[in-house]
């Protein structure tokens, strides 16, 4: 069988392979130039979380729905939030280094590291802000908590002194602000 355009999407939920041959050819180039901008100070990187952004579209393409987003479109948001998790997963990696060593190349190669955490961070920083602006203050502060510091619903409940329901609510309504926005701006 023939993999095109107007097939490609029922053949990826059967499971065949040259679907995701099909999805390589069509949009590869789009994911990767995503991946390429929030990856730039990691090349060497780029070609696993592109492999990691196909894994997930073909384990999760049952969670596709067309009538609320183009295929495009979504697997532009699983390259990009894929590259934003590595970037985080590499600034945490340096972090945790110690340069308790006094040799000067070393002690040098400590402070490039954290050049490259404050570049990553800043750059997680301006993601995370642009996607929750259309969020008010308590649910940005939600948002933060949760998913960016990595806390969980109990802690975020004892600090804000909100019931773990009002939280779910309040994470159910944002998610939608965020993906309406998303949506919004995808097809500018």
């Amino acid at each position: 069988m023939r993999i095109n355009r107007d097939n490609f999407l029922e053949q990826l939920k059967k499971g065949n392979e040259k679907a995701l041959e099909f999805v390589v050819e069509e949009y590869g180039g789009l994911l990767l130039s995503v991946i390429r901008r929030h990856l730039a100070i990691l090349p060497g990187m780029q070609e696993e979380c592109m492999n990691d952004v196909l894994f997930k579209i073909w384990r999760h393409i049952g969670q596709f729905d067309d009538k609320k987003n183009t295929f495009k479109n979504w697997a532009a948001g699983i390259a990009r939030y894929q590259a934003i998790d590595y970037l985080r997963k590499y600034a945490k990696e340096l972090e945790m280094k110690t340069w308790r060593e006094e040799d000067q190349g070393i002690q040098e190669a400590g402070r490039e590291d954290e050049d490259i955490v404050r570049m990553i961070e800043s750059e997680i920083s301006e993601e995370v802000e642009q996607m929750l602006s259309c969020l008010n203050e308590t649910d940005r502060e939600i948002f933060l908590k949760l998913f960016y510091q990595e806390k969980n619903v109990d802690e975020v409940s004892r600090e804000t002194g909100m019931k773990k329901e009002m939280i779910y609510n309040r994470i159910s309504r944002g998610k939608r602000k965020i993906r309406t926005w998303h949506e919004s701006r995808e097809g500018r």
